[in-house]
């Protein structure tokens, strides 16, 4: 990353909180680099942290960003959105079919594999892909740097288990960094997620219920899928949104978490 004020390459950049850039280690106080900012309201400086769970990877352990972005996409993440929608996709389309094996033996015709792609595509991949993005923009909103980027292991997960009909699918996480973010901040980023797969199982319901055939299967996975999303990620443990919005409101959780429960219970008989 390039310093704001000198241009040079910087690995860790140090984040300036009366102006909100980032510099190199010889303009990192406000008079060496002529801050814009404010000097007079005095504020805690603390490092840039990152507020949602990312997978720590060797190919994505670089430094924090600072809390600006120019573009809305980069082309890395891009690409590690169509990578990750892609292999999500023919992942599910093997689990659809009873595994990898059912996939490419079957008796059924060719058009019937690429069938079911198409609706694992149509389906799946948003309910994954448009929740990180979700973080990603609700994150830019408070004025923090945010990209998704895949975890090429999760995704060699995600391809190995539906061999035998089944996904483990962590495709990836949205990185975000920057500074002073609160509670209420975090919890609303977090919260984003599941919402969004909300959003998303509700406009497969009319297919669910008034589809036939190809129809009514889109319908049928679509909400399934993104109602079991948007459940488990609220789940109150570890790295989840349902952490993160606990610890903000917990009465908002439970509005939101009981209905999810109760709906996954229908799809599944247990009510």
């Amino acid at each position: 990353m390039k310093c704001d004020f000198c241009g040079r390459d910087e690995a860790l950049p140090f984040v300036c909180n009366y102006c909100g850039g980032a510099f190199c280690a010889d303009h990192r106080l406000p008079e060496a680099h002529q801050c814009k900012g404010d000097l007079t309201q005095r504020r805690t400086i603390t490092a840039p942290q990152t507020t949602t769970f990312t997978w720590q990877t060797p190919a994505y352990t670089s430094a924090p960003q600072p809390a600006r972005q120019a573009k809305v996409f980069s082309t890395i993440e891009l690409r590690d959105i169509v990578i990750a929608w892609l292999a999500l996709g023919i992942a599910f389309s093997f689990a659809l079919s009873g595994g990898a094996f059912s996939f490419f033996s079957g008796s059924e015709p060719l058009s019937y594999a690429g069938l079911l792609v198409g609706v694992a595509l149509v389906t799946v991949g948003p309910g994954f892909v448009f929740h990180e993005l979700s973080h990603k923009f609700v994150a830019r909103k408070y004025g923090f740097w945010a990209e998704f980027r895949m975890w090429p292991m999760g995704l060699a997960l995600a391809l190995f288990s539906s061999l035998i009909g089944f996904v483990f699918a962590a495709p990836g996480a949205t990185y975000i960094s920057g500074a002073n973010i609160s509670k209420a901040e975090n919890g609303k980023i977090s919260l984003a997620g599941p919402l969004t797969n909300v959003a998303i199982a509700a406009l497969f319901l009319p297919f669910f219920f008034f589809g036939s055939g190809v129809l009514y299967a889109v319908g049928y996975i679509g909400v399934q899928v993104n109602i079991f999303l948007a459940m488990f990620n609220m789940l109150p443990i570890g790295p989840l949104d349902g952490a993160k919005v606990w610890r903000w409101n917990l009465f908002l959780w439970g509005v939101v978490f009981v209905p999810l429960a109760l709906v996954l219970a229908f799809f599944f008989g247990l009510i």
